[in-house]
């Protein structure tokens, strides 16, 4: 699941490619599978294999794809009141949440290659050998280890300056949450970057901006447009992608979820950015 959602972005089509695997597995005979000598190696394998087909179609699905695409965004099981010897029945409840699982980071790996995204999430992040990859993408080592050269290097092009750790980040979205519910445009403006941008993504289902929304102005008028037209909407801080974000609810349902996916230091006196909003599916 870990490997599926890096490399797919979405829950449910991990979910769809992790189940498949398994299935592929009892369907072999109970013979080969006993021949095999790492089950867990196979099933990553496969998982890579059945990954990278959905990879495939997705680009054209998403190329047609009306608006903005944006990753899933994962809630922290920790904020849902598990405790210590909760048996974890939800296969998504077992994420490892890390820098890979990152709002900007998943963005930066849709801007990749179907190839070029396997060959880098299974070595970069997971550490299989390039021999093990090559058995996935179908294709030698040498060149495995030239796909995943590319996309390292597009990950360092496209990576922010951090400027505020944990803390930081939360003060600054407690501070836009707050604004935020007294509907200020003037506070909000105060603490996005003039340069900021938002991305909104409605999963296709519900109504979100189709273009990216740029400068910190025009988002603070469109966050408290949002909130006119959704009276008894709650924002509630949480941890979205192992990083503080905001949930709006509306009588307990989850209607929006607003993550910062980027971070950057502005010129004197500006305030800590916040990036991109994306918008639960």
């Amino acid at each position: 699941m870990n490997v599926a959602y890096r490399l797919l972005g979405s829950v449910a089509e991990s979910e769809d490619a992790v189940q498949e695997a398994y299935t592929r597995w009892y369907a072999l005979p109970r013979g080969r599978r006993d021949e095999i000598a790492s089950p867990g190696a196979w099933l990553t394998t496969v998982t890579g294999r059945i990954c990278l087909d959905v990879l495939g179609s997705a680009r054209a699905r998403r190329e047609r794809y009306v608006g903005a695409w944006l990753p899933d965004p994962l809630p922290d099981r920790a904020e849902w009141g598990l405790g210590p010897g909760t048996v974890l029945a939800d296969p998504v409840d077992q994420m490892v949440l890390d820098e890979s699982v990152t709002m900007a980071f998943l963005v930066v790996l849709e801007s990749m290659t179907p190839a070029e995204r396997v060959a880098f999430v299974l070595h970069d992040v997971f550490r299989y050998p390039f021999a093990e990859i090559a058995a996935v993408l179908g294709r030698t080592p040498a060149a495995c280890k030239q796909l995943a050269a590319s996309a390292r290097r597009r990950v360092r092009a496209a990576r922010a300056p951090e400027s505020v750790g944990q803390a930081g980040r939360a003060d600054a979205v407690r501070r836009v949450k707050e604004a935020w519910e007294r509907k200020d445009i003037a506070a909000l403006v105060d603490l996005l970057d003039p340069a900021a941008v938002m991305t909104a993504d409605g999963g296709g289902l519900v109504g979100a901006a189709l273009r990216p929304i740029e400068g910190g102005a025009r988002i603070a008028q469109y966050m408290v447009a949002i909130a006119d037209k959704a009276p008894g909407l709650e924002l509630v801080e949480r941890s979205v992608n192992g990083a503080p974000g905001l949930v709006a609810r509306r009588d307990g349902v989850v209607m929006t979820v607003h993550r910062q996916a980027r971070w950057s230091r502005g010129g004197p006196g500006t305030t800590r950015t916040w990036r991109r909003t994306l918008v639960v599916r």
